[in-house]
């Protein structure tokens, strides 16, 4: 046992000679069973091989990134880099300052998995590291463990520092900069022959980026998971808002009901959940949740479960909180369906990503114009000399789906927003439209109306498949959907 005594903070208690001598006695062995492989694990290996394809006798650095402060000695939940999770199969919680190591052979490269395993209990980190000790946070894998569940090579991160340096004047080396600016910070001590580190780094986390565009069989299926456990979530809300209008800042219930959900089936919230009850369904990321639900009002929900494997849904819907919509409210629901239905529509293998919203967008302008709203034609509107429809719409129709609830985002333009859909590509499609109750161009009984509707939409090889449908869409399915629920049927 070291003679070092580990620092302590200020408010604890030393920790005596024989306290020091007493602990690490008489406990059972650890278990020798190993863990069995992560299901995500046997995805990444092909993962592997093609970023390795990319950049032939690099070394490649992907950190999971650190814990990150969240006040004074309070971390926030671990979440590591989505490219990390996506290359090891390592999802929630694991697997603090872990860095994935990609060396270069001539058949290619080898993987190692440097990381903190845990330590013995003759060491202080057992029962003096509030970060990493087992006393505070939990049995820590073995070396053999980790192997085991992610079939790669495994190394204490200790020895990173030496793998990293190993003929680092002669290797070109690439890190995922933005994962952990303390080991790019110890990769840029060791690169000397490089004339662009930071363009290097760029080029590697754009490329982490495209080629997660398309997901392969193993995504898909987290995916259609994550929608369904999203239903399970939104189905709660329901049957829960007759409790959230009587208590009071309704918002606040919704948004706890669904996060029980998440935190159950899955990992938790994909993201910040939106639960924006009358006038605050037109602020976009309305994430504050402090409102009141009132009967008569519309409620929009914007919320999606991620699975411990990171992959998450992102869904919407906007429901009666009385589970009968106004006139009012159903004329703008309607609308919005025929944009989503339009933008769905046109998601299809071989078009354009952009090519959604113009089909959906282009169905909100004639609306907005039907309803005496545009002060122009919805095709002036709708030219790159106009927009005024986007005081109402402002936002895009969609975006990438998958391991991150905006994903792919570092991809280049045209890759992305000028790119091709591909079969295995998921996207949202969003649309929305919100007429805020100061907006004196609306009719005074539309004012505060805030409608988004919003699926995830799995490009096939002949069309799409819409993961999240067994949430109802058309303003008679939902109030159909609603009406047991709100009446405690079928608890």
């Amino acid at each position: 046992m070291s003679d070092e005594q580990p620092r302590l903070p200020n408010r604890q208690t030393p920790f005596s000679e024989a306290f020091v001598d007493f602990i690490p006695r008489d406990w059972a062995p650890y278990d020798s069973t190993l863990p069995e492989r992560l299901p995500a694990s046997e995805a990444a290996v092909t993962r592997r091989e093609e970023l390795s394809k990319a950049f032939p006798g690099e070394r490649i650095v992907v950190p999971a990134g650190g814990l990150k402060v969240r006040s004074n000695d309070c971390d926030y939940v671990f979440r590591p880099h989505s490219a990390f999770a996506w290359l090891t199969g390592l999802g929630s919680d694991r697997e603090p300052d872990a860095v994935l190591v990609l060396e270069p052979t001539d058949q290619g490269h080898d993987s190692t998995l440097y990381f903190k395993p845990r330590a013995p209990r003759t060491d202080p980190e057992f029962y003096a590291d509030a970060r990493y000790g087992e006393m505070w946070v939990g049995q820590r894998e073995s070396l053999e463990e980790m192997r085991a569940m992610t079939g790669l090579d495994c190394a204490p991160v200790s020895e990173l520092d030496a793998a990293l340096g190993k003929n680092a004047d002669s290797t070109r080396i690439r890190v995922l900069r933005a994962a952990d600016e303390q080991v790019a910070s110890r990769v840029d001590e060791l690169r000397t022959q490089q004339q662009d580190q930071l363009q290097d780094d760029q080029e590697l986390e754009t490329h982490l980026s495209t080629i997660r565009l398309v997901k392969d069989d193993f995504e898909q299926g987290q995916m259609r998971e994550a929608c369904q456990a999203t239903a399970r979530g939104f189905e709660a809300v329901v049957r829960d808002l007759p409790e959230a209008v009587r208590r009071g800042r309704g918002e606040r219930w919704v948004e706890g009901v669904f996060g029980l959900h998440a935190r159950h089936h899955g990992n938790g919230v994909g993201y910040d959940s939106i639960a924006a009850s009358g006038d605050h369904a037109n602020t976009l990321h309305w994430i504050r949740n402090d409102g009141d639900l009132r009967e008569g009002d519309l409620l929009l929900l914007d919320a999606g479960v991620e699975l411990d494997s990171l992959y998450t849904a992102d869904v919407t819907r906007t429901l009666p909180v009385s589970g009968r919509f106004s006139p009012e409210q159903r004329k703008v629901y309607e609308a919005v369906l025929e944009a989503q239905e339009a933008g769905i529509a046109a998601a299809q293998p071989g078009a354009r990503f952009s090519d959604v919203h113009a089909a959906a967008i282009a169905v909100v302008a004639r609306h907005l114009h039907e309803w005496g709203l545009l002060p122009v034609t919805p095709e002036e509107s709708l030219s790159a000399e106009g927009g005024q429809h986007r005081r109402w719409m402002v936002h895009g129709t969609s975006h990438h789906l998958g391991i991150d609830v905006h994903d792919c985002a570092q991809a280049l333009r045209e890759d992305y927003r000028d790119g091709i859909l591909k079969p295995g590509m998921v996207i949202t499609v969003e649309p929305g439209i919100y007429l805020k109750a100061t907006d004196l161009l609306v009719p005074e009984q539309m004012r505060g109306i805030g409608v988004r509707i919003e699926d995830d939409i799995l490009i096939t090889a002949d069309g799409n498949e819409n993961l999240s449908a067994m949430l109802p869409r058309t303003a008679d399915e939902v109030e159909a959907w609603m009406a047991p629920l709100l009446a405690g049927e079928g608890r």
